[in-house]
């Protein structure tokens, strides 16, 4: 049917109003943004620990040490208010018999944020950052755990010194989705053209990450890690806002949503892996698939478990996990 033109008249200023409620949205947001988002918090220490500052491969790098015995790294994931806090719970149950080590990853907590190159390269430069400071004080093989993403740095870490890890303790990590291989050259990511100068444009940089960093968004993305909203660690949810709220903070995330973090060659680091390895997942976090373990599952070094928690299973059952993991610990003969 067509419109008669004096009817076809009157809607076009509506249908003008409607297209610009977008752009005035956005430019209401913008503008909150700017002149009530605070961009310059500081938050409290993730943990109650001495904390060190490195200066070595990756830069600045925060480190929180306690305890004494053998030497334990904790790893955190990434995304937009990562940080320390995230392995807060096996910092507090092992510093009373380890000497245990927590990184703020580059970008993150109170290591050195700002605009730089972001990739699977700096990320295992700063484990190997860590280790070097470990030597310093223990000349042991070092235990080591990493959440999410951080696995991935983890193993390239382990996979270019297997020497210097007793054991690799992988949580939820990423790259193991069904039908998805990751043989590419190696150090090559699954970067989105050009992504990254998108997301970091002027014009919309600091109002896009602060959508990313609001307290409802914040909130969400919690809710799907741990795969419901009453799972969610109230703790950790209020470190998050301060922590994604300081100078630089969008950076690192920018580098996050735009694949530079995640390796192209995964598969290969996973596979290279000789020390023992031991993969624990929850099936409830909406961002990973264990569907396919094909390729590491039948390697006589790695070993498994499932809990019925989201992606921070020892948040959730913080027994049941310290009680596998050290099982594989002892099993692995890092007791």
């Amino acid at each position: 049917m067509t419109l008669p033109g004096k009817a076809r008249s009157s809607l076009l200023p509506e249908a003008a109003w409607l297209a610009a409620l977008p752009l005035a949205a956005w430019l209401g947001w913008s503008l909150y943004s700017r002149l009530r988002v605070p961009h310059d918090l500081t938050p409290p220490p993730a943990l109650a620990a001495e904390r060190r500052t490195l200066g070595r491969r990756a830069g600045l790098l925060n480190v929180y040490v306690a305890g004494s015995g053998a030497p334990l790294l904790l790893i955190h994931s990434v995304n937009a208010a990562a940080s320390a806090y995230e392995v807060r719970p096996l910092f507090e149950h092992y510093r009373a018999s380890r000497r245990v080590y927590a990184l703020d990853l580059p970008g993150f907590g109170f290591s050195r944020r700002g605009d730089r190159e972001y990739r699977p390269r700096l990320m295992a430069d700063a484990v190997h950052d860590v280790l070097d400071e470990i030597a310093l004080e223990d000349g042991r093989p070092v235990d080591a755990l990493a959440l999410s993403l951080g696995g991935e740095f983890l193993a390239r870490a382990a996979s270019e010194g297997p020497d210097r890890f007793r054991s690799v303790t992988l949580v939820t990590p990423t790259g193991f989705g069904k039908n998805e291989q990751f043989y590419g050259d190696p150090g090559s990511t699954r970067e989105s053209a050009g992504l990254k100068r998108v997301y970091e444009n002027p014009l919309w940089a600091q109002p896009f990450y602060d959508l990313l960093a609001s307290a409802p968004s914040l909130r969400y993305f919690l809710k799907l890690t741990f795969g419901s909203s009453a799972a969610v660690d109230e703790g950790l949810l209020r470190y998050d806002y301060p922590t994604s709220h300081v100078p630089g903070a969008r950076h690192a995330p920018f580098a996050f949503i735009s694949g530079l973090l995640f390796g192209a060659d995964i598969d290969r680091v996973y596979e290279s892996l000789t020390v023992p390895v031991w993969l624990a997942y929850g099936e409830r976090d909406r961002f990973t698939d264990f569907g396919d373990l094909g390729n590491v599952e039948n390697r006589p070094n790695w070993s498994f478990e499932r809990f019925d928690t989201g992606a921070l299973v020892y948040f959730e059952e913080p027994r049941r996990f310290t009680a596998a993991y050290d099982a594989f610990l002892a099993g692995a003969g890092a007791n």
